[in-house]
């Protein structure tokens, strides 16, 4: 059974600690694929590979930041041949899977890169920078630092795409609880914004975020995604929770929010509960964009430092 096989990878002992923020093994040839599954999925759940309402049609440069194996930046190069695309991620083999997977597509290029370190990028070297689902590795302080770096490697009217969602709603007990141990780790470890929330609590925060780094005419669309038993998304849900809450039981006892002793039948729990015919989910995804202003080139920080910066508008698409 699946279930006697995670719990004996389990028992097999506990990892030591890496030198990361993320909650998983980014090594891990489960937790890649997990990613390249996930991508899809959430491309076709948000509606497409960029919002409805942004233009791209002056974007030739794009930068993918945390880009996994690739799979959204060689989606876009594939959608969109006259754009460059680079990845960049802190994980050399997802970098390596994401080149040999690049084949043909030879606008699109890879290569390793911290997201939470300054990049070796010039100045305005992109005219859109894309980040998908990062709240995972993500401490609450070094958002302002990562959005000026942005800030500083976009072009005057470069846009800035941010892309996050929150845990999904479920019938699932099991799933609840687990959810709630993985928002108090992140709480425990300074990657959450609602401490003592059953929420990641990152979307509530895109929009002011962006607007405190100087970007303006920030705007929002968010999508609303169905994994009940029987939907198109159910299989995607519970394959992509069957890899992430058994990679990331490392990282709970390390912020101890609970044991192996309790985590291993709440996993066990949590599959059954997913396969039962009676499973409701729904989660929601938000995209927050931002540009960089035209006219004017000081950095995100000098904006901060001297003033409030320009009012951001909102636009809301239907969920």
């Amino acid at each position: 059974m699946q279930e006697e096989k995670a719990s004996a990878m389990l028992l097999s002992g506990v990892p030591s600690p890496a030198a990361t923020t993320y909650f998983a093994d980014v090594e891990n040839a489960g937790e890649m694929a997990r990613l390249l599954k996930q991508a899809r999925f959430a491309t076709k759940g948000l509606g497409g590979l960029f919002p409805h309402h942004l233009d791209i049609s002056d974007v030739h440069d794009v930068l993918d930041l945390a880009c996994g194996p690739g799979e959204w930046a060689l989606a876009v190069a594939e959608a969109y041949p006259a754009i460059c695309v680079t990845g960049v991620d802190k994980s050399e083999t997802m970098i390596q899977f994401a080149r040999a997977i690049s084949g043909a597509v030879r606008i699109a290029h890879f290569q390793v890169g911290d997201a939470l370190l300054p990049f070796a990028f010039p100045d305005e070297s992109f005219d859109l920078i894309h980040a998908r689902f990062i709240a995972g590795f993500m401490p609450t302080k070094a958002w302002p630092k990562l959005l000026a770096e942005c800030y500083r490697l976009l072009r005057p009217g470069g846009v800035l795409l941010l892309v996050e969602g929150e845990m999904a709603m479920t019938t699932s007990p099991a799933v609840e609880q687990l959810s709630r141990f993985f928002t108090q780790a992140l709480s425990a470890v300074g990657q959450s914004f609602l401490p003592d929330s059953r929420l990641l609590g990152i979307t509530p925060m895109l929009r002011k975020l962006l607007a405190d780094s100087g970007f303006t005419s920030c705007q929002y669309e968010a999508a609303a995604m169905e994994h009940s038993a029987g939907t198109e998304f159910h299989t995607c849900l519970y394959e992509d929770y069957y890899v992430a809450f058994h990679l990331m039981q490392p990282f709970l006892v390390r912020a101890g929010v609970a044991g192996y002793e309790e985590l291993i039948p709440l996993y066990n729990r949590m599959l059954e509960e997913m396969r039962a015919d009676d499973f409701c989910s729904l989660s929601f995804a938000l995209q927050v964009w931002g540009y960089k202003p035209q006219n004017n080139h000081r950095s995100a920080l000098e904006q901060a430092s001297q003033g409030t910066p320009e009012p951001a508008r909102s636009q809301g698409s239907g969920l």
